[in-house]
């Protein structure tokens, strides 16, 4: 009995061990368990990442082939450390930094050594890896770029940090993923998926062929092609017009939300971004404090918008009914404030609604302002029937749109001026400069280009976005597609819309008119402060404009906000009016506009804080 019994438990044990040694070789294929044994390596098989397109199927950004020269540290044995180091370009302070930061992240999982090899490197080096134990080559791709241009909208990749990697599994130390713009927004889409092959290593540590015959073994997936709303020819022609010009540039599809060029001055060439010397550039380009050239003006920069923040300031008095379009206002060349006479540059007299627009009158939306505040038993009632209003186009908020960074803009309401002055301590009066589109409004130029699409769909916009097509396929997201109605009854868009065409026909755009194109716009001029040796300074003041045409079917609707820029038609009108007739016609008739910006330069105007040169300050704000 006891034999059987001793027989009993050697049988079963034999079983149990059996069993189990069974499922770890046959039913347990967990990567990260192959991952423990310090038998098998792993092998990523990078995908190329996804091309971009724009609009009309131009190719924005493609792929070249690149090297990385990786290391597992745990398999590195010793070696001629200086003949390596010059093997590989780099020198030895360099080859143990890299080591030793491999060995922190894991001493047996690959990790980028020197990345991103040319084709004539990899060449040379190849071969002589083999003697190398420890160190390989491995294939992936770079951006390659079809176009200078766009560098704010399509963004770059650079090397996952510690955030990423804690943040996402997929990663691993040394991969690529999109870190702005449009390569940061669809990284998910773009990147694909990568592959991975496992290999079997014998006991002297040789390759002995794919483990478990490549079961685990997986291919990667191909990034997804990607159409963006841009129009790069409309694109790069942009940034010519703006080159020595700081600023942003916004043009947008009233029809649709789409973008068609977000331009910020001054850009870079976003091939410097790509590459070994890819940090030597960043660096340099962060560093350029005057400049800013990674600061993206078209969606972070908040500033006055000036006059054409009188339409709105129109159509808020039209649809709460105290003005309409034939009321009249007398300019004594000016509005009086508290005592104090505010300057108006329209010549004075009699002003409607329509010439008001067409010449800008200050006095006139002055009176408009007050009216709306008027009506209401308090001001704290007339501020919050305002701010609804106003930010029903889209201001003082983010607009949703599809690129990782923005700003808000500001619409103060009476919380805001309950702290600035006390409550029931201001009045309509007290903030009489939001009248003109100065004060304490601040806008974006992208938000200033959706108020102007949402002026030309008479009352509605959509979500301003970038993405137009995976794989060929139209999107159809909500968010994008379903339009945003604002406050604003559709009756009282008209008469806001002549005065508007009235600015290029007999008004402040006059000179800047296009042959055979009707385009309603606004000019703007901001006064522009700034603090110098602790006093507070008045620079030349910024130039804005927008417009959007054909008035009668609306195909584009455009911002243009140049710091610097005099007044509203001579530098921002001068570059909406050519992108414009860029965009509807694809050529220029207007030669004597076009050599004029590219040929002007505002550097000069930049360069006054420093050399103590006189501003060009005007006499009055429009």
């Amino acid at each position: 009995m006891r034999k059987i019994l001793l027989s009993s438990i050697i049988v079963l044990i034999g079983i149990t061990f059996i069993g189990r040694l069974s499922y770890l070789q046959i039913f347990s294929f967990s990567p990260d368990q192959v991952l423990e044994d310090p038998a098998i390596k792993r092998i990523y098989d990078y995908p190329e990442r996804g091309y971009i397109y724009d609009r009309n199927g131009e190719l924005l950004v493609g792929n070249d082939p690149a090297y990385d020269v990786m290391v597992i540290p745990r398999e590195v044995r010793t070696l001629d450390t200086l003949e390596f180091c010059n093997l590989l370009g780099i020198d030895k302070k360099k080859f143990k930094k890299e080591l030793r930061k491999a060995r922190i992240y894991s001493p047996r999982l690959p990790s980028v050594l020197v990345p991103q090899l040319s084709k004539e490197d990899y060449a040379r080096l190849q071969e002589k890896m083999r003697r190398y134990q420890g160190f390989y080559i491995q294939k992936r791709s770079l951006r390659y770029y079809d176009t200078p241009s766009a560098a704010s909208v399509l963004g770059y990749i650079s090397e996952v940090n510690e955030r990423d990697l804690a943040a996402n599994p997929y990663y691993i130390q040394g991969e690529l993923t999109g870190r702005t713009g449009v390569e940061k927004q669809y990284e998910d889409i773009l990147r694909g998926r990568k592959g991975v092959q496992y290999i079997q290593k014998d006991r002297f540590n040789r390759d002995i062929g794919p483990y478990k015959d490549g079961i685990l073994d997986t291919l990667p997936e191909q990034g997804k092609e990607i159409h963006i709303t841009l129009d790069k020819e409309l694109q790069e022609y942009g940034e010519r017009l703006m080159q020595g010009k700081r600023g942003g540039v916004v043009a947008i599809e009233p029809a649709s939300g789409e973008i068609l060029s977000l331009i910020s001055g001054p850009t870079y060439d976003p091939a410097l971004l790509v590459g070994r010397e890819r940090s030597r550039n960043y660096n340099k380009l962060y560093n350029d404090s005057l400049a800013k050239p990674l600061f993206n003006r078209s969606i972070l920069a908040e500033s006055s918008p000036g006059s054409p923040f009188k339409t709105l300031n129109a159509l808020v008095a039209l649809h709460e009914g105290v003005i309409s379009p034939s009321t009249t206002v007398t300019c004594y060349s000016g509005f009086f404030v508290g005592g104090r006479k505010r300057g108006c540059h329209c010549g004075g007299g009699i002003r409607n609604m329509n010439s008001g627009i067409y010449k800008s009158c200050n006095a006139y939306f002055a009176s408009t302002f007050r009216k709306i505040y008027d009506k209401f038993n308090t001001t704290d009632e007339g501020m919050d029937v305002w701010e609804r209003h106003i930010k029903s186009f889209g201001l003082g908020g983010y607009l949703g749109y599809d690129l990782p960074t923005g700003r808000p803009g500001r619409i103060p309401g009476k919380k805001f001026y309950d702290k600035w002055y006390g409550d029931n301590r201001w009045a309509s009066s007290t903030i009489i400069s939001n009248s003109i589109g100065q004060g304490e409004v601040a806008v974006t130029p992208i938000q200033l280009a959706n108020m102007t699409a949402a002026i030309a769909n008479r009352g509605h916009y959509y979500t301003p976005h970038v993405l137009k097509k995976i794989e060929g396929k139209d999107i159809t997201n909500p968010k994008y597609t379903e339009p945003k109605l604002t406050t604003i009854d559709r009756k009282h868009f008209e008469p806001i819309i002549q005065g508007m065409a009235d600015v290029y026909k007999k008004g402040t755009a006059r000179w800047v008119q296009i042959p055979d194109i009707e385009i309603a716009g606004k000019t703007g001029t901001v006064e522009n402060f700034t603090i110098i040796d602790s006093v507070k300074t008045q620079l030349t003041d910024h130039s804005v404009f927008v417009a959007f045409a054909p008035v009668d079917n609306p195909k584009i609707a455009i911002s243009v906000y140049i710091e610097n820029g005099y007044y509203g038609s001579r530098y921002a009108g001068h570059i909406a009016s050519l992108m414009i007739e860029k965009y509807l016609k694809r050529e220029i008739t207007r030669k004597d506009l076009e050599k004029r910006m590219l040929e002007k330069t505002l550097e000069h105007e930049y360069a006054k804080p420093f050399s103590g040169e006189e501003f060009k300050i005007n006499e009055y704000v429009w």
